[in-house]
Parts: structure tokens; C-alpha cells; sequence
């Protein structure tokens, strides 16, 4: 392993040890404590524990998806158990969970390089556990087109309300990341949100058709007949039949 025996002194020694560490391996006649060596430089680790260090990626992969998933620490800690272990806590759920966040957070604060023309912004609202209590929040995200047509979700983020202050400070957000060359945005008609657009990108703003869409049948009256006209049917059939036009809805 290091080209020479125990205080063996001779010129194809790569290293030196540096005592060992415990490791218990479960096995089918029960736990076996294994001494792995340490190294002064490099390191050891034996071939053989390299399928339970796959199935611990496998079982802390199922532990997140669970997580992500809304399931509760108590319906883990039973799927867990249905595994065949002996169960999990709280606090080994939210240590398993955390390298999601810090990949979440990664992703979201990653750098935003070159020219993104198009722009499209949504929310939507969300139940959240605040103070022992649930409140309704608005989670808003923000998708982007480059020069290259290429789409990506350029931000994403949980506020109390779709207030033009609140808007206003995630536009700031990207644009401190780097999102530059915004020539249209689309997204519904808020007004807090259109705001918001003027005054931090200054472009072009279109209502997105999907969300007009759906809010054309509120304009329209319950009982057509009582009105003489047809009702939204044919307005809305002549809208999606328009020759030309493009869905801007992400």
C-alpha cells in the first residue's frame, strides 16, 4: 500500500502511516469493527466497502426525494424502517436534507453571463408554516431566452406578497447577478409587477396570452343570450385561430 512494511526504511516508500480510524461494516453475521488505515499524504479506503458506500448514496437519495416531496419526518422515519433499518430522526433528516439547500442556493446565486432578451415572470401561491401557523406566500420565478434561443430559470423566490416593492427588489436581484440585454417581458397584467419592470429594466412588456386567456371569461357575461352577443366562445377561438402570432407563455 505505501511500498514498504512496518518501520521499514528503503527508497520505494511513498508515504507514511498515520494510525487508523473505526469503521463498523453490518453484515448477515452481524457488525464487524474494521481499523481502515491513515496516511500522512493520499488516502486509503478498502475496495470492498465501495457497494455500501453506493447503497448509502441510494438510501440518502430516497430520504431527500421523500423530503422534497412534502413527506413528513414521521412517514420517513416509517419508510426507512420498511427498509429495514432502525429508523431515522429529526435531526439526521435535516442534516441528510441540507446539501440540498446548498445546492439550491448554488444554483440561484450562480452568475448570469451574456445577453438575455426575453424575459417571462410568474407566481404563484404557496402554503408555508410560519409561527406555528399557515399563511398563504407568493413564489415567484423568472425564465430567460439568450441571443441563442437557449431557456433557463434565472431566479426564484418566496415573499409575502406580489407587491411592486417585492417584485422590484428580485428584478434588482438579477440584475446584480448579471442578467443584462432584456429587450421584452412577459408575464400577467399585476400592476405592482409592471411597475416593477418599468423601473428596473425599462423594456417592453407583453401580457402573456395563456394568463389572458384565462381571465377572459370573468369579462364576459354569465348568460350571453340575456345580452345578444355569443359569449367568450368565439372571441377566445378567434384569439387561439390569430395566423402569425407565437404563444409567449414559458
Amino acid at each position: 500500500m505505501i511500498g514498504a512494511g512496518r518501520y521499514e526504511r528503503n527508497g520505494e516508500r511513498t508515504t507514511w502511516r498515520n494510525g487508523h480510524r473505526d469503521r463498523t461494516l453490518d453484515t448477515r453475521l452481524g457488525a464487524l469493527q474494521l481499523r481502515i488505515p491513515k496516511l500522512r499524504q493520499g488516502s486509503y479506503f478498502p475496495p470492498f466497502l465501495e457497494a455500501r458506500k453506493s447503497s448509502e448514496k441510494a438510501l440518502i437519495a430516497v430520504i431527500q426525494e421523500a423530503w422534497i416531496g412534502g413527506v413528513s419526518t414521521r412517514r420517513v422515519d416509517d419508510l426507512v424502517q420498511a427498509m429495514g433499518l432502525s429508523g431515522i430522526s429529526k435531526s439526521q433528516v435535516s442534516k441528510l436534507c441540507k446539501e440540498i439547500d446548498e445546492r439550491v442556493h448554488a444554483f440561484l446565486d450562480r452568475p448570469l453571463a451574456g445577453e438575455w432578451r426575453y424575459l417571462w415572470l410568474d407566481a404563484t401561491y404557496l402554503k408555508q408554516r410560519e409561527g406555528g401557523r399557515i399563511v398563504a406566500v407568493a413564489a415567484i420565478i423568472a425564465v430567460a431566452a439568450n441571443s441563442d434561443g437557449r431557456r433557463e430559470i434565472v431566479g426564484l423566490h418566496i415573499g409575502p406578497s406580489e407587491a411592486e416593492t417585492f417584485w422590484s427588489s428580485f428584478l434588482k436581484s438579477l440584475v446584480r447577478r448579471g442578467l443584462r440585454g432584456v429587450k421584452l417581458v412577459i408575464s400577467d397584467a399585476h400592476e405592482g409587477l409592471k411597475a416593477a419592470i418599468r423601473r428596473v429594466f425599462g423594456a417592453g412588456w407583453q401580457r402573456c396570452r395563456v394568463h389572458w386567456i384565462a381571465q377572459c371569461p370573468c369579462l364576459c357575461p354569465q348568460n350571453p343570450a340575456e345580452h345578444g352577443g355569443g359569449g367568450a366562445a368565439p372571441g377566445l377561438s378567434a384569439a387561439r385561430s390569430r395566423p402569425g402570432e407565437r404563444d409567449a407563455a414559458p
